[in-house]
């Protein structure tokens, strides 16, 4: 539905590459084991039902569906709270791995509504007022515009003012002009101008030296980001005939107003929150570079380079992501501008959001990782956004990146534990199928257990990770992969102390018929373990702030406490499993003690 199901968004290539890795070593493992049970064993056709299990075992079937549960939850509670609505649910994630926000200035950093300096000139003020209402009042269709609404909240004109005329704004003539008499002087009219400062001068009586000096102070307020009106008035006699364009000559300057965009008075305290969680936000944006570089300035923002659109168009990619480290803000950009910032900031290795609400803004939205629009945006930009916003602010946009990590985080923490879990459960089985003289585990035995696995990390979706308030994060093969293989071998080598546990509290492997005290030890040491693993491996440690009630924690025990009294059930025997030796079961319990002080140990130094 939304803008980026045409592109591969940051979660897209993140899971491909993980994918890819598992498809891989499933086509592998079971081969190598029929192999091995054939040219050791001499049980090549026997080992290919549990071969066939190994293959699933090692598959994480529950990774789709997981998946779409976490990011389907985090989704549901956006649109509960009233924050946002993810038309996409991967660019969830994508929210969550966001490192880098590029935004248009009006709307999202201002409220798209000039307010006047502090201290305007009084007279100014005063004219312009005039003006205002009487074009207002006078013209045949009123079309207030923000510079009339700013210019009248800061003061209304006198009421002994009588309107005779008003000339409306026009974008040729930049400027307009009401007419207005005092009832005490009746045979006088006064003209009142206002309007672009190049529009107005050159009708004032000035000389050349007066108009290069007030023309070059104009200009360096405009560099500031200030926007300039110049109010001027004229005296004149009274007449019946209406006033022209030709009458706005000979004027006399009262004085400058200056206006500057209203800074939103939450985008501040938002910008910080969002570099706090490191997200650097880049204002990319339509306007001039002067009021572009105010807005910046008012907010906190880095100083850095004001760089236009047209200048970044010879521009390579990593020159324009050289100048977003600088701090650069991007003025007068072009709707192809803004996407080629945006396209030049992911191939820089980053993942990008953008934010707009105009059509300007389509391009990019289509060419970010994930695009965003508020709720009064245009129809266009709303249809290119991957997740639209309940408001404008960036306030909502913080609280959908945090709602991005809880939802990716309780993905990693799943893909964390269940590959590091299934791979030391492979390694094992190889050892097993060397070391015993029967299958290591009936190929029943081995589905139910993965069956009770799945159920258990099923809770991933629903449950509080212990970390999700880090900075972004991305599902990196590379890191997951060597996470895996670390505590892969853990698994493994608390496999094999459990095999040296069967041997000295059941006698196995003496024979074949010690196979069902080998497959029930296993199963139970299996169960246990992988209970470990689940509150073990989450990011954090496995200790979630803030809630009593920890579905991880309690599938975990759950699944332990099935592994321990499976043995002893009818459905276990079913199974092929049976009570074993009460030795046993000290004996493991120290297996698992020295299993979980490894795992922390190990957890404190990863990094996934």
């Amino acid at each position: 539905m939304g803008g980026g199901s045409d592109r591969g968004s940051a979660f897209d290539r993140s899971v491909r590459g993980i994918a890819w890795s598992l498809v891989r070593f499933t086509v592998v493992t079971p081969p190598v084991v029929v192999v091995l049970g054939a040219v050791l064993r001499g049980r090549g056709v026997q080992a290919v039902p549990f071969a066939v299990s190994v293959g699933v075992a090692l598959t994480p079937e529950l990774l789709p569906l997981l998946v779409t549960t976490a990011l389907a939850h985090g989704a549901v509670r956006l649109a509960r709270r009233g924050t946002a609505l993810v038309r996409r649910l991967p660019a969830l994630h994508d929210l969550g791995s966001m490192d880098t926000l590029c935004v248009d200035k009006t709307g999202t950093l201002t409220l798209a509504r000039p307010v006047l300096e502090d201290s305007p000139d009084p007279d100014a003020l005063h004219w312009a007022s005039v003006n205002a209402w009487w074009t207002l009042q006078l013209a045949e269709a009123p079309c207030p515009d923000a510079l009339d609404e700013a210019v009248l909240d800061a003061g209304l004109p006198p009421e002994e003012y009588e309107g005779v005329d008003a000339l409306p704004f026009d974008p040729v003539r930049r400027l307009s002009t009401a007419v207005v008499r005092l009832p005490s002087a009746p045979f006088n009219h006064r003209l009142v101008t206002k309007g672009a400062v190049d529009a107005v001068l050159p009708r004032c009586v000035l000389t050349d030296a007066e108009r290069t000096r007030l023309a070059a102070l104009a200009d360096a307020r405009a560099a500031d980001g200030m926007r300039l009106l110049a109010v001027a008035t004229a005296e004149r006699p009274a007449r019946s005939r209406a006033w022209g364009t030709a009458d706005e000559r000979g004027l006399t300057l009262v004085g400058f107003l200056a206006f500057a965009d209203e800074v939103r008075p939450d985008a501040a305290a938002a910008l910080r929150g969002l570099a706090a969680s490191g997200v650097a936000v880049h204002v990319v944006t339509g306007d001039q570079p002067g009021a572009a570089a105010h807005a910046c300035r008012a907010l906190g923002l880095p100083d850095g380079p004001v760089v236009t659109g047209p200048e970044l168009r010879g521009a390579a990619d990593a020159a324009i992501a050289e100048l977003a480290a600088g701090g650069a803000v991007f003025a007068r950009c072009a709707p192809a501008d803004k996407a080629r910032i945006v396209g030049a900031l992911r191939r820089s290795g980053r993942t990008v959001g953008h934010l707009g609400d105009g059509l300007n803004d389509v391009p990019a939205l289509r060419a970010a990782d994930v695009g965003i629009a508020p709720r009064g945006a245009a129809d266009a930009p709303r249809e290119a956004a991957d997740v639209v916003l309940a408001g404008k602010d960036l306030a909502a946009v913080g609280e959908a990146v945090a709602a991005g990590r809880r939802s990716g985080a309780g993905i990693a923490d799943y893909l964390r534990v269940t590959l590091s879990s299934n791979l030391g459960n492979v390694l094992a089985m190889l050892a097993a199928g060397v070391l015993v003289p029967f299958l290591p585990m009936l190929p029943a035995q081995v589905l139910v257990q993965n069956l009770c696995f799945d159920a258990a990390q099923s809770t991933f979706a629903f449950a509080r990770p212990a970390r999700a308030d880090g900075g972004p994060r991305r599902l990196s093969r590379r890191r997951f992969l060597r996470f895996a293989w670390t505590f892969g071998c853990l698994n493994a080598a608390a496999d094999l102390a459990t095999f040296g546990v069967l041997a000295l509290a059941a006698g196995v492997p003496a024979g074949d018929g010690d196979a069902v005290a080998f497959h029930s030890g296993w199963f139970t040491e299996n169960l246990a373990t992988q209970g470990l693993a689940m509150v073990l491996l989450r990011a954090g440690g496995g200790r979630p702030g803030g809630r009593r009630r920890d579905p991880v924690a309690w599938a975990a025990a759950v699944l332990a406490v099935l592994g321990v009294l499976a043995p002893f059930t009818p459905v276990g025997a079913g199974l092929g499993l049976a009570p074993l030796p009460v030795l046993y079961y000290p004996l493991l319990t120290a297996v698992l003690v020295l299993y979980a002080a490894a795992l922390r140990r190990a957890a404190r130094r990863a990094d996934v």
